[in-house]
């Protein structure tokens, strides 16, 4: 599984790279003292974790990462205990208050889905021939579902709760790795704990947007902007 370092600090820059030194399973393929220049290799490259400074220059963390249509797992890692609410708002896998030891890192670090990015999107195009279907695994089956059929996906507890129009399923990817397989200019991330596919949007009403069969999904404050600028404006 491939990571990337957003830092300013060279020596938690250091540390961060000596802890992932003695992980094998996962590769750093880049460090980078700001946001700005991580974007580039964003742009080319699959990553599956970001470890992201809060307090950096020309672009904080935050924002960086609400610029992120579909971002990988993030640990935040900062000295500063004050942004913790907001961060969990983003879904964060972690949040990280230096300095940390090994043991913490670690524990973070296992809070990381198992299965890639990189491996989720192979394996969506090896057994669909195109976009519009995709087989999930549900318990111990793999399900052929049509992307068209589902209005929302909403994140509960351990699993993530697919609701088609006549049918729902449960499934163990956490809501950020769906963001990965579907079509990003159906499917769009409206609050921390729930996807809506667009296509099925009735009405937006103040901070509701109601689907079909009379569903109703909330739009949460950090991502009310960057919706209403997309699909209202």
């Amino acid at each position: 599984m491939n990571c990337i370092i957003i830092e300013d600090q060279p020596p938690a820059q250091r540390i961060l790279q000596k802890y992932l030194s003695d992980l094998d399973s996962w590769q750093l393929r880049g460090t980078f003292s700001d946001a700005l220049q991580a974007m580039e290799l964003l742009k080319t490259e699959l990553i599956d974790l970001i470890f992201l400074d809060i307090h950096l220059p020309k672009l904080s963390g935050i924002d960086f990462l609400k610029s992120l249509s579909h971002p990988p797992a993030i640990i935040l890692t900062t000295a500063f205990p004050d942004y913790a609410l907001e961060s969990y708002e983003l879904d964060v896998v972690d949040y990280l208050l230096k300095p940390f030891s090994f043991q913490r890192f670690v524990k973070a670090v296992s809070k990381v889905p198992t299965v890639a990015a990189s491996e989720l999107r192979a394996e969506t195009t090896k057994t669909s021939p195109s976009r519009s279907e995709l087989f999930i695994k549900a318990g111990y089956e793999h399900l052929r579902i049509v992307t068209d059929d589902i209005l929302y996906i909403k994140s509960d507890a351990d699993y993530t709760e697919l609701v088609l129009s006549r049918k729902k399923h449960l499934s163990s990817e956490p809501l950020r790795n769906w963001l990965n397989i579907l079509d990003a200019h159906q499917f769009a991330r409206v609050h921390k704990s729930y996807i809506v596919n667009t296509a099925r949007i009735v009405k937006v009403l103040g901070s509701q947007i109601y689907l079909g069969d009379n569903i109703v999904v909330p739009i949460g404050r950090a991502y009310k902007d960057a919706f209403t600028a997309r699909f209202l404006s």
